[in-house]
């Protein structure tokens, strides 16, 4: 069989590595920190079809990825598609799972055959080893879909098969059995979870980071096994809570405009490990439309800038962190509307993060 064609202008960055001359990454993180930026502005439109794809063109559009310049996370990646009226993209597979979340629209997806219908707020799975494709059901408006995923840690751990249909058998056929089932990629309680969550499928619910509905994480029966996502929701001219993660995340905000403050913070090793958190933070102005990154080890608090409209944000983070030993979130200062009902419960540290810097 011959090589399929190139599918990209240039070669295409999966993962990016991470190199020092020295042990100490401590210094490389410092300059990383000091030119990132946090506040990612791109529209989904002029989101470009891949070669070979159907005449009535499928787009996507990078917002998040690790051949960013300058680079910011390979933890999480996050892309918009989008489908013109009555459009479907080019079917294939890929190892990785993906979380999508529809911005616009109402369409279905055709997963290993089946068919998830879908539309404006939902969240939809594609499983990992999925054979899918995504289709506009509209023969007069458009859809735009926002994915956020892990695909670098599939790729770091080795799970490269992927390719579009009918480009991927054996180039020596003589040499290998018949097609057969693939039952390493089929645990059966997974093909139980939902590949779809409405909006009244899972609750909202207050937290100390203050109102949120959970849509995709260990607790929701959605077929997502390596990213946590939820909704969260602030009140005009309210904040959200004051967290201490290790792991990155990003925000997409659906709606209304704010800030984030966020506290980098430094390690200083001696007998151990210690925190030396910033006196100050950075201010980070946000509307709808934009992507926030929160970087590793980061100290954050989300303000609604409007007194009048609450703001919406989809946050995305990686599972991983959990599982190898991060599980802890800090909760330094509690959301104004947790509090009300149960009482002040904000963090002793919470009065030594005061301040305020505008970048």
């Amino acid at each position: 069989m011959a090589n399929p064609p190139a599918r990209y202008s240039k070669a295409r960055r999966f993962v990016k590595a991470v190199e020092s001359q020295t042990y100490s990454l401590t210094e490389a993180r410092r300059q990383r920190l000091a030119t990132v930026p946090r506040v990612i502005r791109r529209s989904p439109k002029g989101a470009t079809a891949a070669e070979g794809e159907h005449e009535r063109p499928a787009g996507e559009k990078n917002i998040l990825s690790p051949a960013d310049e300058p680079f910011l996370t390979q933890s999480l990646q996050a892309h918009f598609v989008t489908l013109a009226p009555g459009a479907r993209d080019k079917g294939h597979g890929h190892q990785n799972e993906a979380f999508f979340y529809i911005l616009e629209g109402r369409g279905f997806d055709i997963h290993d055959g089946v068919r998830y219908d879908w539309e404006a707020g939902d969240a939809v799975a594609v499983h990992n080893d999925s054979v899918h494709w995504h289709n506009n059901a509209d023969p007069e408006r458009g859809v735009v879909i926002l994915v956020m995923k892990a695909k670098p840690l599939w790729i770091f751990l080795g799970l490269h098969q992927q390719g579009p249909l009918g480009t991927t058998a054996p180039a020596d056929d003589k040499s290998w059995g018949p097609p057969v089932d693939f039952p390493i990629i089929r645990a059966p309680q997974d093909e139980t979870l939902k590949k779809v969550i409405k909006p009244t499928d899972t609750p909202w619910q207050m937290t100390p980071h203050g109102r949120i509905r959970l849509l995709a994480g260990a607790s929701v029966p959605l077929r997502v096994k390596a990213i946590d996502v939820h909704l969260q929701e602030v009140p005009g001219g309210s904040r959200s809570g004051r967290q201490w993660q290790m792991g990155d995340e990003i925000f997409y905000v659906l709606q209304g405009r704010g800030y984030d403050l966020h506290w980098d913070v430094e390690v200083e090793i001696t007998d151990r490990y210690y925190a030396r958190i910033a006196k100050e933070p950075s201010r980070w102005d946000w509307q709808a439309g934009d992507l926030i990154y929160i970087p590793h080890n980061t100290i954050h608090q989300h303000f609604n800038a409007d007194p009048s409209n609450p703001a919406k944000l989809i946050c995305g983070s990686n599972r991983i962190y959990g599982l190898i030993g991060y599980s802890r979130t800090e909760h330094m200062e509690n959301a104004p509307e947790y509090d009300r009902p149960h009482g002040p419960q904000a963090a002793p540290m919470a009065e030594r993060m005061k301040g305020e810097k505008t970048l």
